[in-house]
Order: structure tokens, then C-alpha cells, then sequence
């Protein structure tokens, strides 16, 4: 059987040398055990092939476990074939050879060669285990995509399997590291996809996959990936970046040689063993800094960079400081990411120095371990061979990056739903980090430009929440600033802020800050309206003489299909559920009474206090004003509350406020016509009240419809008049009506109906006016 060329076998030798990095600057397509591309077909890996690989690492592998699901694997896939027109089960096969260049253990290698037959073939979960185990089976039940979901869009279907594969993830590692070396494969061979697959999977690639191989610190396996969605994406620039580095490569080849040989010089001569490795960036992350920099290619000075890999930590420091005294540094490039490692453990010594002919050098400088961490990861890790108790608990004792993933996940399934879950994941994994300090000296990492809001949540969601000021570095600053690496923050708070500002999600850079407000404003948004939902059924239940109470409410939940009491009132507040119908679901007797007129106020006494856009402090009702009207929590609400959006309000209108579904509560004059359109549905209506005397004077919206003489001047003097009275205009159309005649509509604010009618009285009093009346909408 002939294969294409994207589906050759992986090498055969572990990949844990530094040799199948590749060494110097030739062009390196080998990542994680992955050859160079051939144009010659390979045959499909042998069953005896693949034990050999695993043998290589595990001398006490269970080869009878192996030939088992590689045997049950391909039987399983039959006559499937794959876009390349290759048996589908070349597939789960080269997934198996990429992980065994990881040197996983076996569960895994087997899960790998499974990972497809519960989604792809009639194989079930239960077969699974009976034939290979609980464990394989949760492994390849991890990998297994949803089905039949019953979602509109294609992004609530891919947020769903991401928040069920990241469970599995935060589960068993295990289960990243397949799905990754299967994400690996499918970009190997995406030519065969159509265009709009090869764009999608690229994308889903570049967002989500490649960013968390990188989190979970496997940089080499996070740089293929990477480049093979740059190159399906944007194929142009990938050809003209790669063209310029293999120009570079060939003009530098004989300096960057004399790099290494002079570097390998010094640190011998102070007694350091070290192994050099020139390398230089890939073009992706070259033209992601390009992007983000606005620069030119010509412009970058760290094309070139090289590994001091030494023995022991000390010799890392001595490593430093001999580069230092011989070579001239270049300020503000040290990174001691040693003592202060990246959240996905990474560690080294990042310097730039200006080498022998005065060309910059970017060092990394660390030991054996920490490049093995640095280029694998958590793979790294010796987890799954000769330890102590599982492999998420072993993980968990020497894995940053994997506990900071299973804190993540646990934040991210708090998400309302699977576009805000997908959104929050992006936040979490998709950015570079600054390090800053509490006053207490714990180190908190977070995304550049991160704000101090973040710091907050990052230190405690309640802290985050109540915060209301900070300090930087011991200076008062707004917690809109941006924090630079190494800033203390120390964060205000106040018991009298019980819940975050609305506004603080458009500000904020993780997921964590982002989801932790969002849950905030539900919470609080969630109460308003349910206590609005209350005292509509309290009142609804009045009207018609029938007893109201939470027991009777809750036996009738099933009938509302509601979990809680607080479901229903919510529903009802915010206009999702009628009011008649619980009290219907209480009193299956009920019949709902229809009104045919505006229901006037019952009494001028009561409140309702409103200022464009929030609602302002209310009074506090008496027992008998409460029956006449349904009060609104007043100061800092939630709840939407606007003006007729034609004609608005003012104090010393009789009022009535409508409530809309998901919009909240709109306030027209009683003597408004629009109200006609509401007289079907009594349970949207509110009373409500003013509530402006004891506040300082404030304007509120109204509207006037003057006619004017159309001569040179008329303008101006009706804008003169409004101005004289304190009035202020909002805003004003003109339409000619005559020759003679210009009709205008003017959008003023007034403090009340008496200087409304004052500033009216004072415009029919101009020649230039032939009418002038007040606009109810």
C-alpha cells in the first residue's frame, strides 16, 4: 500500500536528544520525532514496528496489550478511509508513533491506536473496558467528540467538545497528550481537507490547540502546530518569511558558527561544560512580531538565538555571569525565568549581549532538566513509570502547568454558555505574562497589559469584587492601569460593594476576571428581577383574592418546569413568563382578567426616582402605598430603566412604567399614545411614582414640535429662548414643510412639566412661531 508523504512514520529513535531538535540552522521540520518531508511513500508501520518503538524506552512494555488494540483497531476501521484516500487506521497509527517519541506508557499507546473507534465505528465505551480496561476506556471516552448535539452553531458545537475534552483533560493528562499528537497528525496531512475544512481546522489550531500545547510547556510539539495553521492560513506570508530566513541563514553561516565556537571557548575556560546549540525563530512567531510591533524584517534583532545547555544550576548563574564580562550587555533584555518560572515551569536565563562583530546575541541559557521541560513539557514529567500513587496526583506534585489547567478548568465551567465557555478559554491560554507581587511578596502571574482589576481576581474573586482602589509600587493609581513586571499591587477594598461594575468586563484580560464579573452581574441583574417577579405575582395573586405563598408556589414548579422559586420570579421579572401562568400553575381555577384602559395611578404618594439611564434613590413605601404600587430596588440597580423613547418623562407627569422582556422597565406619560399597544398584556404594567424632592435638580427628556416662520434668524431665536429658560437642547430636526413654513422637532432636557411649559409658553410668544406643543410618544 502507498501512502502520501504527509503520512510518513515518525523516526525511530527516541526524540530526547537535543540531535532530533536539530542542531545550527538548517531548516528543522523535525519536532517532536517528526522527519523531514520525503516525496517518497513509505509503507504503513508494521505491528512489530511499533512495539520495537515503545520497547526503546519501556524494556517491561506489555506487548500483548499493544498488539491487542493495534490488532482491535484496525479491525474496528475496516474499509474506512481517510481524505488521502489512505486506510483510516494510518491514522490512529501515526498518533501512536508521536507519542511513543514522547516515551509515554502503554495505556496510552493503546488509547492513541482506540482513540477514534467510539466515535467513528460501532465500538462502545463498555467494549472498551471489558477488553482493555477501565482506564484505556476513560482515555479514549476522554477523546471521543460529542454527538448529536443539539446546537445551532458550529461555535457552540466546537465550545462544547472543547469543554468536555478540557474535563477529560483536567481528569487525565493523558488525554491532552493524545489529542494533541492527533491535532499534530491532522495538520501533517490537512492538504487533503477541502479549502473551508483546511481553513477551519487551521484556525481552531491556531486559537486554541497550539496555545495550550505551549501552557502546558511543550514548546517544540506548540511550534509545528503553529507553523503548519500559518502556512494553510496565510500561505503568502509564510513563503516570503521563509524565503528571508534561508537568505539570512546562508550570508550568516560563518559568524553564527563563530558564535558557537567562541561562546563553547569562554565557558570551558572557566571550568563550564556546555553544549551550544545555535537556532533561529520560525516564521510564524517572526511574523507574529512583526504584526504586533509594526516593524520590518530588517528590523528584528533576535532572528538568531543560541542554547547554553550546562550540567548543573549553579553553572547556570557562572554561565551568566561569564557571557556578562566578556561580552557588553544590552540593557532591559535579562530574564531570570529560573527563580521565577513561566506558569507551564519553564525555566532559563534569557540575555542579549552584543557578541564578536558587534552582533547581537540572544541567549538561553539553563540546564539538561530544564531544556527537557522546556521543549516537552509535561510529557517531561516521569509520571506514569516507576511512581507512587496516580498519574493526575503525581502530575499534580510537580506540574505547574497542569495544576494551573484544572484550576482554569473548574473557572472556565462556570460559563453561562459554550460561546462565553470558548471565549474564556482563548483569554486563558492566548497571552505572554508579566510577574507582580502582593505586599506580602506572592508572586502573581498575569497577561501583559493586564490590569490591576485582574491582579484583584487573580489574588481572590471576593477581592476582586469589593475592590474599589489600589496602589501601585505604594502609590495611589486608577485600576485601570497597566501593570509592568516586578510592580507590587496592593488592592483597595470596601464591604459596601458588594458586587463588581458592569463595565470593569470590557476592561479586564483573563478569563478568570472576565467570567468572575459576568457571574457578578447575573447574580445581582438576577436578584432585581426576581425580586421584581415576586411582588408582580404578590400583587397579580392580590387583585384576584387569592392567597399567595412560597409552599404553594413550590409544588407548583413541576408544572413550570422551574428548579426553584427564584427561577419562576426571575422568568416573570424579566417578561420570560407571564404572571397569569403561575398563578394558573397555583390555582389551576384561575381565569386571567383583561383590562381595557391605561390603569391610572391610585395615589400620588409613593416613588419613582429617574435620571437618564439608572434609576436614583427611592422612597420607602408604607404598607398601603405598597398595594397601589411595586417597588423597584432603588439605588445602583441593576435593572434597566429608560424613557419613552419618543417624548420621554418629567416630573409632574402621571407615569406608568411598561416592562419589556429582557430590556427592563420604560417610563411613559400617562397621556402617552403608545400605551394602546400595550392594553393586552396588564401583567407588563407597573405603577409608578416621582421621587424627586429630596434630590438636586436633574433633567429629564421631553420633546416639542415647533413650527417656524422660514426667514434668516428663526433658528437662532428659538435656540435663544431654550437657553434663556435652562433648558438644553438634544437634539433637532428640521423638515421644510412650505415655502413659508419650517417644521421642527426639538429634543430638550427640562427639570420638570412646569419648566417644560414654561420654555413652550416663551416659544409661542415669538413672532417667528406659528405653533408650539409638546411631543407625547
Amino acid at each position: 500500500m502507498v501512502r502520501s508523504s504527509s503520512d510518513l512514520p515518525r523516526m525511530q529513535n527516541p526524540p530526547r536528544s537535543r540531535s532530533t531538535l536539530g542542531r545550527g540552522f538548517n531548516i528543522v521540520s523535525q519536532v517532536i520525532g517528526r522527519s523531514d518531508k520525503s516525496s517518497v511513500p513509505a509503507p504503513m508501520m508494521r505491528q512489530y514496528d511499533l512495539i520495537e518503538r515503545v520497547r526503546g524506552y519501556n524494556p517491561n512494555t506489555d506487548e500483548a496489550l499493544l498488539n491487542r488494540a493495534y490488532v482491535y483497531a484496525m479491525k474496528a476501521h475496516g474499509e474506512q478511509k481517510r481524505a488521502s484516500g489512505d486506510p483510516y487506521f494510518s491514522h490512529p497509527l501515526e498518533v501512536a508513533a508521536i507519542l511513543t517519541d514522547l516515551k509515554l506508557d502503554d495505556a496510552t499507546i493503546a488509547a492513541a491506536l482506540l482513540h477514534d473507534t467510539i466515535e467513528d465505528t460501532p465500538t462502545t465505551r463498555s467494549e472498551i473496558d471489558q477488553l482493555f480496561g477501565p482506564d484505556i476506556g476513560h482515555l479514549v471516552e476522554g477523546l471521543t467528540k460529542l454527538k448529536k448535539l443539539d446546537l445551532v452553531s458550529r461555535e457552540a458545537k466546537q465550545a462544547e467538545n472543547l469543554r468536555k475534552l478540557l474535563l477529560a483533560i483536567a481528569d487525565d493528562v493523558r488525554v491532552l497528550l493524545v489529542k494533541l499528537a492527533d491535532r499534530l497528525h491532522n495538520m501533517r496531512t490537512l492538504e487533503h481537507m477541502p479549502p473551508e475544512g483546511r481553513k477551519r481546522i487551521a484556525e481552531e489550531t491556531l486559537d486554541i490547540y497550539a496555545p495550550l500545547a505551549g501552557r502546558m510547556g511543550m514548546h517544540g510539539l506548540r511550534e509545528e502546530l503553529d507553523e503548519l495553521a500559518f502556512r494553510q492560513l496565510y500561505p503568502e506570508a509564510y513563503k516570503v518569511v521563509s524565503e528571508r530566513l534561508t537568505e539570512l541563514a546562508l550570508r550568516h553561516e560563518n559568524l553564527i558558527t563563530e558564535i558557537e565556537h567562541q561562546l563553547t571557548g569562554k565557558l570551558a575556560e572557566s571550568g563550564i561544560a556546555a553544549e551550544v546549540i545555535g537556532r533561529r525563530k520560525r516564521p510564524y512567531s517572526i511574523w507574529r512580531k512583526m504584526e504586533r510591533k509594526s516593524v520590518g524584517f530588517e528590523q528584528l534583532s533576535d532572528i538568531f538565538g543560541f542554547r547554553v545547555i550546562v550540567k548543573t544550576l549553579p553553572e547556570v548563574y557562572r554561565a551568566v555571569g561569564v557571557v556578562h564580562t566578556t561580552w557588553p550587555v544590552v540593557p532591559g533584555r535579562f530574564k531570570d525565568y529560573v527563580s521565577t518560572p513561566k506558569q507551564n515551569d519553564y525555566r532559563s536565563i534569557h540575555t542579549t549581549v552584543i557578541g564578536p562583530g558587534k552582533q547581537r546575541v540572544e541567549l538561553q541559557i539553563r540546564t539538561d532538566d530544564m531544556h527537557e521541560i522546556a521543549e516537552y513539557g509535561i510529557a517531561a514529567h516521569a509520571l506514569y513509570k516507576d511512581t507512587a500513587g496516580s498519574p493526575v496526583d503525581t502530575l499534580s506534585r510537580e506540574s505547574n502547568a497542569y495544576a494551573w489547567l484544572r484550576r482554569t478548568v473548574e473557572l472556565l465551567a462556570e460559563g453561562s454558555n459554550p460561546e462565553e465557555f470558548l471565549e474564556h478559554t482563548k483569554l486563558e491560554l492566548f497571552h505572554d505574562q508579566v510577574f507582580c507581587f502582593t505586599p506580602k511578596g506572592k508572586l502573581i502571574a498575569l497577561p501583559r497589559r493586564a490590569t490591576p482589576i485582574d491582579f484583584a481576581y487573580a489574588v481572590h474573586t471576593d477581592v476582586g469584587n469589593r475592590a474599589v482602589g489600589c496602589k501601585i509600587n505604594g502609590k495611589i493609581a486608577p485600576l485601570v492601569s497597566e501593570l509592568n513586571n516586578g510592580d507590587e499591587v496592593d488592592i483597595l477594598t470596601s464591604k459596601a460593594q458588594t458586587a463588581p461594575p458592569a463595565a470593569w468586563e470590557s476592561i479586564v484580560l483573563t478569563g478568570k476576571a472576565r467570567a468572575a464579573i459576568r457571574r457578578a452581574t447575573r447574580v445581582a441583574v438576577r436578584s432585581q428581577y426576581a425580586e421584581l417577579g415576586r411582588r408582580i405575582v404578590e400583587r397579580l395573586c392580590q387583585r384576584a383574592k387569592r392567597e399567595y405563598s412560597d409552599e404553594k408556589l413550590q409544588g407548583a414548579l413541576p408544572r413550570l418546569a422551574r428548579s426553584s422559586i427564584d427561577d419562576v420570579f426571575s422568568a416573570v421579572g424579566r417578561g420570560e413568563m407571564r404572571p397569569s401562568d403561575v398563578a394558573r400553575a397555583m390555582y389551576p381555577d384561575y381565569k386571567e382578567e383583561r383590562i381595557a384602559a391605561v390603569p391610572p395611578p391610585k395615589s400620588e404618594a409613593g416613588w419613582f426616582g429617574l435620571k437618564m439611564g439608572r434609576a436614583m434613590k427611592f422612597k420607602v413605601l408604607t404598607d398601603e402605598e405598597k398595594n397601589a404600587s411595586i417597588p423597584i430596588r432603588g439605588i445602583n440597580s441593576d435593572l434597566p430603566v429608560s424613557f419613552a423613547p419618543n417624548g420621554g418623562a418629567v416630573p409632574g407627569d402621571r407615569i406608568v412604567g411598561i416592562m419589556t422582556p429582557g430590556e427592563g422597565i420604560t417610563i411613559y406619560p400617562i397621556q402617552s399614545p403608545t400605551l394602546k399597544d400595550f392594553e393586552e398584556t396588564p401583567e407588563r404594567w407597573l405603577d409608578v411614582r416621582w421621587d424627586t424632592d429630596d434630590r438636586p435638580p436633574e433633567r429629564f427628556p421631553a420633546r416639542v414640535a415647533v413650527q417656524s416662520v422660514n426667514e434668516p434668524g428663526t433658528l437662532a431665536q428659538i435656540a435663544q429662548v431654550i437657553a434663556e429658560n435652562d433648558g438644553n437642547i438634544d437634539n433637532i430636526r428640521m423638515t421644510r414643510r412650505s415655502p413659508d413654513f419650517t417644521d421642527c422637532t426639538i429634543d430638550l432636557e427640562v427639570y420638570d412639566l412646569k419648566h417644560l411649559n414654561a420654555i413652550i409658553a416663551q416659544l409661542r410668544a415669538k413672532k417667528v412661531v406659528a405653533a408650539a406643543e409638546r411631543v407625547n410618544g
